[in-house]
């Protein structure tokens, strides 16, 4: 994909184009969580579009957290065009196989792979058939990996209803 999805970009890549603020968090933890910013919020400043975690008592962890749940935001929210000869990505082909798509929900591949998703579903007008085709996969396959993703099927359903067509279930 050219220019490349921002949930597709190397974790240090993505942070160059981001502002990551620490702080503290509220709730249960203790004296640990109430005395150390271990709360991470990273802000994609180009779109806006924010990551944010908390519930860890490491800053890393949370930062890693943070990072992971941007990725997939931005996957959902952004949409990138697709250059006019489209060929699916190499991760993409790495994670489609006779026509089935092998990728898990938390897998630090799954943003990147759900945003290329998205991104063919857009320029195909949201028809999963024909999305499928363009991707190489089985129609039922990508509407599996939407479904991994329940804001991502929401979002396709929602376009789908502009378009005046119905909802993938």
């Amino acid at each position: 994909m050219s220019p490349m999805h921002p949930a597709a970009l190397e974790p240090d890549e993505l942070l160059k184009r981001c502002t990551v603020k620490r702080g503290r968090a509220s709730g249960p933890g203790g004296q640990h969580r109430n005395k150390v910013e271990t709360a991470v919020s990273i802000t994609h400043t180009p779109t806006g579009i924010e990551g944010y975690a908390a519930e860890r008592r490491s800053q890393e962890a949370n930062r890693k957290t943070a990072l992971f749940r941007l990725r997939l935001k931005l996957a959902i929210e952004h949409r990138e065009d697709l250059p006019r000869f489209y060929r699916p990505s190499a991760l993409w082909r790495s994670r489609c196989r006779d026509g089935k798509v092998a990728v898990n929900e938390s897998h630090i591949d799954f943003p990147a792979v759900l945003a290329e998703a998205l991104d063919v579903m857009a320029d195909e007008k949201y028809h999963p058939a024909d999305a499928a085709q363009t991707l190489g996969c089985t129609t039922s396959q990508l509407v599996k990996l939407l479904k991994k993703e329940p804001a991502a099927l929401q979002k396709v359903n929602q376009a789908r209803a502009e378009h005046g067509d119905g909802p993938l279930r």
